[in-house]
């Protein structure tokens, strides 16, 4: 053991590097990973060229970096050389995982696919109910506003928003009215039965017609006057933008005063067309009641050559039909445009309605399949 004192001017313990460390609790030998072994106390724990420390520890006098350093590339080649097991069966459970994923959306879509169908019809059938329907012309009552085989959409939200107006073209149903025989069914499955089959286009209503409002509630309708022009109010409509080349405003005579809640409507075809004219013997004088208005016809839909707005001819927005109206207590409802005949029209096929249902579908079934999710989650962390 050589003496103590200063080294260099630092101070050195009473003991060389190879002597064992005089310490009574150190009774084993702790190893520090890289840095070789602490020796304990003489005789009870290894010394240099114990077999168990390879060359190149603190114990053989090497450098301590270049032992740490060969440690380091062993470490490192037997962790590229050897391939565990078990994470290769974890790459084989994280691919089975991918495609049991890619089962379980397959069978999540075909699960809601018939969801989706459902909620689509349901969603089409309040459109077509409540918002718009197709129609298609059958007769040439309406010419050449309407040709026969032609489209139309009725809004149906309309007239829960403004009165009927004279110039309209309406479709309306002529049961009680026109069509006094020929009841319609009261059954609740028909009558469902029936507006699905008229989502697409197949329609067994024969009570349904098209034509144009003339006059509305508590109007004076005449015809005709001394240059054969019908008069509303006393005022005569200019009818040669509508009326059917060749046509006059009518060949019959009538003078009728609408009543209350009720409508006297016309052809455009005046030849042709079987309207309010034929039906001056039935209940109500030939006109028909508001109530049984479907909607207006605002557009031609098919075929694309046709395609055009149903505007409200010039002549019905003459302010004197409205002040001659009220003058005499009748209704002071404003104006717009125009349809058909005697011939009862036929509901038309229409993606239109079935279209903006799966349009609606999507976003729900999407807002289910997420709460759907979330409620399963919560209850797994509960049961967990």
């Amino acid at each position: 053991m050589s003496g103590s004192g200063a080294r260099d001017g630092f101070g050195s313990p009473p003991w060389d590097p190879a002597d064992p460390v005089p310490h009574p609790d150190l009774d084993d030998t702790q190893a520090l990973p890289g840095l070789g072994s602490i020796p304990g106390p003489a005789g009870a724990g290894p010394g240099p060229g114990d077999p168990r420390f390879g060359a190149g520890t603190l114990f053989d006098g090497a450098a301590p970096g270049s032992a740490r350093a060969d440690e380091t590339r062993v470490d490192l080649k037997a962790a590229v050389d050897e391939t565990d097991p078990a994470d290769e069966a974890g790459d084989g459970k994280r691919d089975g995982g991918k495609a049991g994923k890619a089962g379980k959306r397959r069978r999540s879509f075909w699960r809601e696919l018939p969801v989706l169908i459902v909620v689509a019809l349901v969603l089409a059938l309040l459109i077509k109910s409540f918002v718009i329907q197709a129609f298609y012309i059958p007769s040439a009552s309406m010419q050449n506003t309407l040709e026969i085989g032609d489209r139309v959409l009725i809004n149906k939200i309309v007239y829960h928003t403004r009165p009927i107006h004279r110039g309209d073209i309406i479709v309306f149903d002529g049961t009680g009215s026109w069509d006094v025989a020929n009841p319609t069914s009261s059954n609740i499955v028909s009558k469902a039965v029936s507006e699905l089959e008229g989502i697409v286009g197949i329609s067994h209503d024969s009570n349904i017609y098209i034509k144009r409002v003339i006059g509305v509630p508590g109007d004076h309708v005449v015809c005709c006057n001394a240059k054969h022009q019908i008069t509303v109010n006393g005022v005569p409509l200019s009818e040669s933008s509508y009326l059917y080349p060749g046509n006059q405003p009518s060949a019959q005579s009538f003078n009728i005063t609408v009543p209350p809640g009720r409508l006297w409507v016309m052809g455009d075809h005046r030849i042709v067309s079987y309207d309010s004219r034929g039906h001056m013997g039935d209940p109500g004088g030939g006109t028909i009641p508001e109530s049984g208005v479907l909607g207006r016809a605002f557009v031609i839909i098919w075929p694309p050559s046709r395609w055009g707005v149903l505007n409200i001819p010039a002549t019905f927005e003459q302010p004197q039909l409205n002040a001659s109206n009220a003058a005499s207590g009748g209704s002071t409802a404003a104006l717009v445009a125009a349809m058909d005949n005697g011939t009862p029209i036929q509901s038309a096929g229409s993606a239109l309605p079935l279209g903006l249902g799966f349009l609606g579908a999507v976003p729900l079934t999407v807002l289910q399949r997420i709460a759907r999710r979330r409620l399963k989650s919560r209850r797994s962390r509960r049961k967990a």
